[in-house]
């Protein structure tokens, strides 16, 4: 039996031995596709190719390009288990032309191989073409031989393909397989058509027009190729199957799915394990695409499906997550082929596992709700909207979802009354939201949100994105369009760019579309829909337009780099200082980064040199950095960090980085740094380059706030700092590493001078150093010695005081001076006269004769000022007064 990974190598091998380019499938998130929430078919990688936007080194390739189609326009969700070839998840096999050959060559390589090397008898195949499309029903009856009856000239746009309303498009012709009289159904264009007996197997699009907005169409100047074959199709025909279901992978996948759950897989649970295995396809490639569960966008979809196959699980008597436990099976059979899946495997398998766990715990109780519902309602009836908005509401459970396990009772929903209940349950919201007060423009972002969903953000792994312009808005209102000049904000379906959050700025960057630029000059987040705040200065950009997003890469490098630094610094701080530390905000900017975290006093030396090598260990070491997504208490048990000021939900993405060299703290395990965060970091330590702290204070009672620089901006301070090292060095004629002890020389030089010159001119100023130039006089028998100096300063006064009453022995002094235009005022009283008479009232009087106020100290020693000295002779008298008064 040839195997489907037969077919995928015989087909690429066959285009690569006509020169075709052999291209590996594109993730399923299109980079280049706004309309599109996931691939779903071989073209979209090329689309930009076909329109010129993009050159590329061949100019004819072939792909097994993997496909979802399970949202939006192309969903086929419902139908997957219950038909024979309904898929969420599949493969397309195509050949492309990029203004190389046409017809003449698409359409013998497609009967080559179907009938060589795929071996299939041509006269149980027929095709159709478009109705005017003679020059390829000539080529069919030249190549193939066929008859007019096996060439069906179809006149719908079933057999003319359009890029969209304007663009690329051009006839089609899809080559059809007889399965014969015993299957029924009639050939394609008649009434029949529906039946299984002809089924399609391969499209090939002649892409040869360009269409315009006024209807009217030119033909391009070089026609190129699209075709479409879908393995699952192709395989089951060379396998000698009617069903996709049956081919050796699908088979197989089903096999591990009733190994699994102890069931028969082509008995009563025949459909569940075939959902299971179609859904373990799209949820596991979706993963290691980088699409994770969440409660929107892509996320949303990939939930939906997880949730749909795990209560098929469920159906089958699974009581333990099975979903995971398949995971080996699918890399085993599709590993070779895409090596994202054998790379993401421990991934895909955490993901499957946690996400099952979490739904098993609210499906038991939805289903019961579900049972009880029914059990009110008469035989037959429709459940009513309210009650599936309860199961939506409360439990989790999507309307997809209920309708599906309705179907199996044969009933439905009643759909109107369940979309008037989100509808009531939005207004609620809305109202909520408005009252706030969060921001006076909430309301029209709400309106923005409930009217297109959410932004989904896409800039973990890329910084440049296709999207399609959802708004403009200008002064606070939605405009059509917006010209150069205008100060804008921009709303888009899908964005690159950071909204400001978690201490991370905004992103900037540029959003351009075929009429006009924006500059993006900050990028925020209201009620779910992404912000881009900016200035039109090229042209105009309206609403609806497709837009090429691209983020300012230097800016969005040094973020990261901060980002990734402020995790380091945090479990370094931790380490050094205590597991008292806890993040308090954080400021993670272009140019620096700024980290609060609680502490009571600052740090040593020694602490700030053990955190910077700490941090600069990790980022020598150039460890991995992982992000994985858990619920909040799952993170918590493995000891991940909340970061100060997040919200978190019933998800959160951890990132782990950096490896302990021993057993470090037991829950982390070698795990350095883990923590709750949903900023963009480096992929590894080493992008971060080098990390300085510049600074710590305080920042509140108890906060301490320490600012770093990384990357670039901590080399470029380094090398300031080794400059100005340098530049001291030369000025004192030494080595830079003698620098310091010199510096040292010199500062004791210069103490010891000034203590000379004050020496100096404290003699000076007491009509130098012998005794009796400045004699005391008696005041009632206590020696009281007074003087008025010039070239002294306040600071000096106490060590003349102190050395004054030395010479006396005892008594008091009194010393009044000039001192930068102001009166500077001490007194001083020895010991043994300390008891009666106090330096601060000798002080008092003399300030107030000045015209000062108030002064202190204590009873041996008071300093005050004034605002002159040009009344000192009364001030030493009411000195003297005071003496008087309690000596007499």
């Amino acid at each position: 039996m040839t195997s489907l990974a037969d077919i995928r190598s015989t087909f690429l091998d066959f285009f690569g031995r006509h020169d075709h380019e052999v291209v590996s499938s594109s993730p399923l998130v299109p980079r280049n596709d706004p309309t599109l929430m996931f691939t779903n078919s071989g073209m979209v990688q090329f689309k930009n190719v076909f329109t010129g936007l993009e050159s590329r080194s061949y100019k004819r390739a072939t792909t097994a390009q993997k496909c979802v189609r399970a949202g939006g326009k192309h969903n086929d969700l419902d139908n997957v288990g219950y038909t024979a070839r309904h898929h969420t998840f599949f493969e397309m096999l195509g050949n492309f032309s990029f203004g190389d050959y046409f017809k003449e060559n698409a359409i013998p390589y497609a009967w080559e191989l179907l009938t060589k090397d795929f071996g299939i008898d041509g006269n149980r195949l027929l095709v159709t073409v478009y109705h005017t499309d003679d020059e390829a029903a000539d080529i069919w009856k030249k190549v193939a031989g066929l008859s007019d009856d096996r060439i069906i000239r179809i006149p719908t746009s079933d057999n003319f393909w359009m890029m969209g309303p304007t663009g690329p498009c051009g006839p089609c012709t899809e080559i059809f397989y007889d399965h014969g009289p015993s299957v029924w159904g009639g050939p394609p264009g008649s009434a029949d058509q529906d039946g299984d007996r002809f089924i399609e197997i391969w499209n090939l699009v002649f892409m040869q027009y360009e269409q315009f907005e006024d209807g009217s169409r030119s033909a391009l100047p070089r026609p190129s190729i699209d075709t479409g074959m879908g393995l699952e199709r192709i395989g089951a025909l060379l396998q000698g199957k009617h069903d996709n279901y049956d081919t050796d992978l699908m088979r197989s996948l089903i096999e591990a799915s009733a190994h699994a759950t102890h069931s028969d897989p082509d008995g009563p649970g025949k459909t569940h394990h075939r959902v299971i295995a179609d859904h373990l396809r799209s949820t596991s490639f979706l993963i290691a695409d980088g699409v994770m569960p969440s409660n929107e966008g892509r996320g949303y979809v990939l939930r939906r499906i997880m949730r749909r196959a795990m209560r098929h699980a469920a159906m089958l008597g699974a009581k333990d997550p099975v979903m995971h436990r398949l995971v080996p099976a699918l890399v085993q059979q599709m590993g070779a082929a895409y090596p994202e899946l054998s790379r993401g495997q421990a991934l895909i398998t955490d993901t499957l596992k946690r996400e099952e766990s979490k739904f098993r715990e609210t499906l038991d109780r939805g289903l019961r709700l579900l049972d009880d519902e029914l059990a009110r309602l008469p035989d037959g009836a429709d459940l009513p909207g309210d009650a599936a908005f309860r199961l939506y509401g409360t439990y989790g459970f999507p309307l997809d979802l209920t309708q599906d396990a309705l179907r199996e009772k044969g009933r439905s929903v009643d759909v109107a009354g369940f979309e008037a209940a989100l509808a009531e349950e939005k207004a609620r919201a809305r109202a909520s939201w408005a009252g706030s007060g969060d921001a006076t423009d909430a309301r029209i972002w709400f309106d923005l949100a409930e009217q297109n969903g959410t932004t989904e953000f896409l800039g973990y792994d890329t910084e440049e994105v296709e999207g399609q312009v959802l708004a403009v808005v200008r002064d606070s209102s939605a405009v059509e369009e917006a010209s150069a000049g205008d100060r804008v904000q921009i709303v888009v379906n899908q964005t690159p760019f950071y909204a400001e959050s978690g201490g991370q700025v905004g992103d900037t960057g540029v959003i351009a579309t075929d009429t006009g630029k924006v500059r993006v000059t900050d990028t925020r987040r209201s009620a779910g829909v992404v912000i881009h705040d900016g200035e039109v200065v090229e042209g105009r950009v309206a609403r609806s337009q497709p837009a090429k997003l691209t983020v300012d890469h230097d800016r969005r490098s040094a973020i990261r780099a901060n980002h990734s630094a402020t995790h380091l610094l945090n479990e370094a701080l931790r380490r050094a200082l205590g597991d008292h530390v806890a993040q308090r905000g954080s400021l993670n900017a272009p140019d620096r980064l700024r980290f609060d975290f609680s502490h009571g006093q600052g740090l040593s030396a020694q602490e700030i040199e053990r955190v910077e090598r700490e941090v600069n260990d990790h980022i020598r070491r150039n460890g991995v950095v992982e992000t994985r997504l858990m619920s909040p208490d799952d993170a918590r048990g493995l000891g991940a960090q909340a970061l100060f000021g997040e919200k978190y939900g019933d998800e959160v993405r951890v990132v782990s980085m950096g490896e302990l060299e021993g057993s470090g703290k037991g829950a982390k395990g070698q795990t350095y740094s883990l923590e709750l965060c949903g900023g963009t970091h480096v992929s590894r330590l080493g992008d971060i380059g080098a990390f300085v702290m510049l600074s710590d204070s305080a920042s509140a009672a108890g906060i301490r706030r320490v600012e770093a620089l990384t990357g670039q901006a901590a080399l470029d301070h380094l090398r300031a700092r080794e400059r100005s090292l340098q530049e001291i060095a030369g000025l004192l004629k030494a080595p830079v590493g003698e620098a310091a002890g010199r510096v040292k020389t010199l500062l004791d030089e210069r103490r010891a001078l000034q203590n000379e010159v004050a020496q100096l001119r404290r003699e000076r100023a007491m009509g130098g150093p012998a005794a009796g130039a400045n004699p005391a006089r008696e005041v009632r028998g206590i020696s009281f010695r007074a003087q008025v100096l010039s070239g002294v300063t306040g600071r000096e006064l106490p060590a003349l005081i102190d050395g004054m009453k030395a010479e006396l022995g005892s008594g008091a002094v009194l010393l009044i001076t000039e001192d930068q235009g102001k009166a500077a005022v001490a007194a001083g009283v020895t010991a043994d006269l300390a008891q009666r008479l106090s330096a601060v009232d000798l002080l008092r009087a003399a300030v107030t004769e000045l015209g000062g106020k108030g002064g202190g100290g204590r009873a041996d020693l008071a300093q005050g000022g004034a605002s002159s000295a040009a009344n000192a002779d009364a001030a030493i008298k009411a000195a003297e007064a005071v003496i008087e008064g309690v000596f007499a």
